[in-house]
Formats: structure tokens, sequence, C-alpha cells
């Protein structure tokens, strides 16, 4: 469950959002440039936000009011970036571990995020060798690591070709079925979201339009 009040002034924004939702896969919906990657900052704890009051599965993250801030890494958040933001310097496998934390995960853990993305093959490779598709492949697998409380994916599939597009589509339904992780995915794409979401977010010039089940966004035709 995740509840979620913002206010903050960006260059050319104005953000004023408030919305709660305990759907599994909450897709934040909306044109370039209308705030949804500022919500998933507030949330990650990249963003100080003007105004704020965040709380996931009971724990408050952030209340201005209250002088809450929670460091981000102690959020047990999981972030997914547009560009990967892999490490170049780094093999696929040492990308896979880099957080302390995450080294001393189980083995099991790092096998099954392995056979789930089907990285096997990439392990000993560097990112400038990896293919669009590959490289966010490899940043999915990052971040579900630490075992994250909630997974953040930022237009994970924009930028790459159609087959890749699918081939990574294909594996976030995979690890949405075996993995369960709540999860708030950003996109302007409506076949992205009606693939993975179970509930959308409208999100229109800094502001929500409509808060929909996935049979009403559908039937909007959006």
């Amino acid at each position: 469950m995740i509840e979620l009040a913002l206010q903050h002034t960006l260059a050319d924004l104005d953000i004023d959002i408030r919305f709660s939702s305990a759907a599994r896969c909450l897709a934040l919906f909306g044109d370039s440039g209308a705030g949804k990657t500022t919500i998933l900052n507030a949330i990650a704890g990249l963003l100080r936000p003007r105004q704020a009051r965040i709380v996931l599965d009971g724990q408050v993250l952030v209340d201005t009011a209250s002088s809450i801030d929670m460091p981000s890494a102690a959020r047990e958040v999981g972030y997914v970036f547009q560009d990967g933001r892999l490490f170049p310097h780094l093999s696929v496998h040492a990308n896979l571990l880099y957080a302390n934390h995450a080294r001393q995960r189980k083995a099991t853990q790092f096998e099954r995020l392995v056979d789930l993305l089907e990285l096997a093959p990439l392990l000993q490779r560097r990112p400038h060798t990896l293919s669009g598709g590959e490289r966010q492949r490899v940043a999915i697998g990052r971040a579900l690591m630490s075992e994250p409380r909630i997974l953040l994916l930022d237009e994970p599939l924009t930028g790459l070709h159609r087959e890749a597009r699918v081939q990574v589509l294909d594996h976030l339904r995979r690890l949405k079925q075996a993995l369960r992780v709540a999860t708030v995915l950003v996109s302007h794409q409506a076949d992205e979201v009606i693939a993975l979401a179970d509930e959308v977010i409208r999100v229109h010039a800094g502001t929500l339009t409509a808060q929909l089940d996935m049979a009403k966004f559908q039937s909007r035709g959006d």
C-alpha cells in the first residue's frame, strides 16, 4: 500500500498530486514532462520535496510537516532508470552484486534472478558490449538483488527496438508473477501499462486526472 501527497515546483511545472493504492503494479501514465519521474524520485528519496507525505506499507518515508525524511538507502527501494545506469567498468556479475547489502544475500536470490532474466551468458561481459535490452535486464536484476519492498520502473522500455522491447516486457511479466514485488511503473505507452499494471494513475501537467482499474483504462482507449 502506498499513500502519496506531493507538492513540488520544477522550473516549468508545479506538481500537486495525491493518491493511495494497494495495487501490486501501479502505473503512472501520461505524456513526457507530466511529472511522473519526479514522483518516483520523491518515493526513492532522490528529491527533497517542497511539501510531501509518503507512506509505504504503513511506514512513513517522508512527512515534511513533521520533519521526517528517511534516507534513501533505508527505504528499501529498487530503482530502474530509463537509461539503466550500469557501472561501465564492472562486469554484469559485479553490477548485480554491487551494493554491500546485495553481496550478503543468499546465493539462491542471485541464481533465481539470473535464471528469470536469462543473464547467465552475460555475466562476464561489460555493459558497453551489451544491447539495449540486455542492459535493461541487468539493471532490473540489480534493482531486485536487494529484495526491495517496492520496485520503481522509469520508462524501462524507452529507446529499445521492437524485438528488445517485447523481450524485456516479457521478462517483466515473468518477474511480476514469480516475485510479486510491489511496483510503480512510469510509462507513456498504453500497451506497456496494459501488459503490466493492475491500476493506473493518469498524470497531466503535475496533477492526477484519473485513477482507473484496468477495465476502465482499456475501455477509455488510452
